[in-house]
């Protein structure tokens, strides 16, 4: 693959032994600062979400599609010694390798951290688990709905007298595949001043609890145990999602001028000078009184009439938007929050920019479309020196697969 040389990463070699969400969705985000990534996939299975629809386009699922744009693939059986050798020879050769099998897999099957590193002392490699090393039992397996209800954020989430419930997106897998990017991204440039490589350990439990931030703190000062708010805010009032004549609102007053500059919109000036509401700190102490106030003058028109009035005065307030809705907002609003890659069987794909770009210009983000199962095996397998007669032989026994039509993109 031709290095990007505007992007930050250009040259990097990751090798993926990911699968599902927080390994290839770190992995994306590497891609989408210019790393080459190559996906490891088995031959006939493949990535589980390639099978997690519908929604499908083109044979792929939504899901993969999400988290797998600007990789190549190797499609690759690892249970066969010759599969396993071609992938510690792609490890060998590698900036980053990032795996998320079961604990104790990769060090059988040779891909540990001692193992490649061995051979390649500059390795950056990234272990990702569901409960993190040295907890017990070593072994345990986890997807995010697991870990959102064993760290507390199921606990926290949902209305104030209902059910636990988790958040809409896989958040414990997002944040741990961010904390993997970061912690990747400071080991390379450390590496650059050492001249080696480090073994990096990010769990779905610990980043998770440190995702919990204050609310996680507030636990711990108090000794109290963290309750449900629904929309609403355990420190911070009125900062919650509120009743409007045709649905509702949300306003997030962060301090005193900003509740002031509300109440004056509302025309609610006796709610400003109330003694009781003074502070946020007296606000908190006094939502039961003063929330239903602000709901009866809300109540009185439509949102997007006090969304106008509100933002106009300098109040933070926002209408409930579906997803569709948000990204098509985005883009009205004066930026984009898509872009288009051309996929080889769905055609034009629409995808969601990374949340980060380079105010120089650049576009900051991969442009090849997420890979075919076994895409650029025969591309990957030149580059290490697999001569045609030993592909095609490997292919013949199912050790390896190219896609059809190949795109090596």
């Amino acid at each position: 693959m031709t290095p990007t040389p505007d992007k930050p990463l250009a040259g990097v070699r990751v090798v993926e032994l990911a699968r599902v969400l927080s390994g290839p969705y770190a992995t994306m985000l590497l891609a989408d600062l210019g790393a080459d990534v190559v996906k490891v996939e088995h031959p006939e299975r493949g990535d589980d979400t390639r099978h997690w629809g519908p929604p499908d386009v083109g044979g792929e699922s939504a899901y993969y599609l999400s988290t797998n744009r600007g990789k190549r693939d190797l499609a690759v059986d690892l249970k066969d010694p010759d599969g396993l050798a071609i992938v510690r020879d792609l490890c060998a050769g590698a900036d980053v390798v990032i795996e998320n099998f079961r604990p104790g897999v990769a060090e059988r099957l040779g891909l540990g951290y001692a193992e490649v590193a061995a051979a390649n002392p500059r390795v950056v490699y990234c272990s990702i688990s569901a409960f993190g090393a040295g907890r017990e039992p070593a072994d345990r397996p986890g997807f995010d709905a697991v870990l959102q209800a064993e760290t507390g954020f199921m606990h926290i989430t949902g209305e104030v007298d209902g059910v636990p419930s988790k958040v809409g997106v896989a958040i414990t897998d997002v944040l741990t595949a961010l904390n993997s990017a970061v912690a990747i991204n400071a080991a390379l440039y450390r590496r650059a001043e050492t001249g080696r490589g480090e073994h990096l350990v990010v769990s779905l439990l610990d980043s998770a609890l440190s995702g919990l931030v204050n609310v996680v703190q507030s636990a711990l000062v108090s000794g109290n145990e963290a309750k449900r708010y629904g929309n609403a805010h355990a420190s911070v009032v009125p900062y919650e999602t509120l009743p409007v004549a045709d649905g509702w609102i949300t306003v997030a007053a962060g301090n005193d001028a900003q509740y002031q500059k509300l109440c004056r919109v509302l025309g609610r000036g006796d709610l400003a000078e109330d003694p009781r509401f003074a502070t946020n700190s007296d606000r908190v102490r006094n939502r039961d009184a003063l929330i239903p106030e602000l709901n009866r003058e809300l109540a009185k028109r439509n949102g997007q009439e006090w969304v106008d009035e509100l933002h106009a005065a300098g109040v933070p307030v926002g209408k409930i938007r579906g997803v569709l809705e948000a990204v098509r907002a985005a883009a009205e609003s004066g930026k984009p929050a898509t872009f288009t890659v051309d996929h080889p069987t769905a055609g034009p794909l629409e995808q969601v920019r990374p949340g980060f770009a380079d105010t120089a210009g650049g576009a900051m983000w991969a442009t090849t479309p997420p890979p075919r199962l076994g895409e650029h095996t025969r591309q990957i397998l030149e580059e290490l020196g697999v001569g045609a007669d030993r592909v095609a032989e490997l292919e013949k026994r199912g050790v390896v697969r190219q896609a059809d039509h190949e795109n090596e993109g």
